[in-house]
């Protein structure tokens, strides 16, 4: 029995799906509130068995075992030159992924709270400000609007580089030799 294919039309009042947001994933931290892009997120755990790690830069509280895995956990708040974070009940770590040489690898940071997930359009991102930020200009991707306040967009690849931790650790590069601190 032999059929027929008939060609696909497409229907002219057939509306465009509409192009998803960026979702973030909004935290505190120090009173401020920050954002991720969600696709770099993997999970949320609550904060605990945290293992530290002898003659480790500040920024580095620990690590912990993630199934099995061995996962560092950064402190943003010392990452970002401030105080280390105190843990208090809503603490949690928050597991991203971050690229280093052509792979991808589990980071574990630590934040006072998750807030919320939203969705933030492109023109409700505006530039990082020219001066006055308390962080490093490379480490903000934009100021979001929310309601009539800001939310500061984290440029994951710069505040997580694993190279330039690496760096500040004093460990092995890629080449093998060891980078300056």
């Amino acid at each position: 029995m032999s059929q027929t294919l008939m060609p696909l039309r497409r229907s002219t009042n057939v509306q465009p799906e509409p192009i998803e947001q960026p979702q973030y994933l909004t935290f505190r931290l120090g009173g401020e509130i920050y954002a991720l892009e969600i696709v770099h997120i993997k999970e949320i755990i609550e904060y605990g068995g945290l293992t530290e790690v002898p003659l480790m830069p500040r920024f580095l509280r620990g690590v912990i075992n993630l199934r099995g895995a061995v996962v560092p956990v950064i402190d943003l708040a010392v990452r970002f030159g401030r105080t280390e974070t105190e843990v208090g009940r809503r603490s949690c770590i928050v597991i991203v992924e971050a690229e280093y040489a052509d792979d991808w690898h589990d980071l574990g940071v630590i934040v006072d709270s998750v807030e919320e997930v939203l969705e933030l359009r492109p023109e409700d991102i505006e530039p990082p400000p020219a001066f006055g930020a308390q962080l490093r200009a490379e480490f903000i991707r934009g100021m979001g609007k929310i309601e009539g306040r800001f939310v500061i967009v984290l440029a994951l690849e710069h505040v997580l580089s694993i190279d330039e931790m690496a760096e500040l650790a004093g460990v092995k590069g890629q080449s093998g030799q060891e980078l300056e601190s």
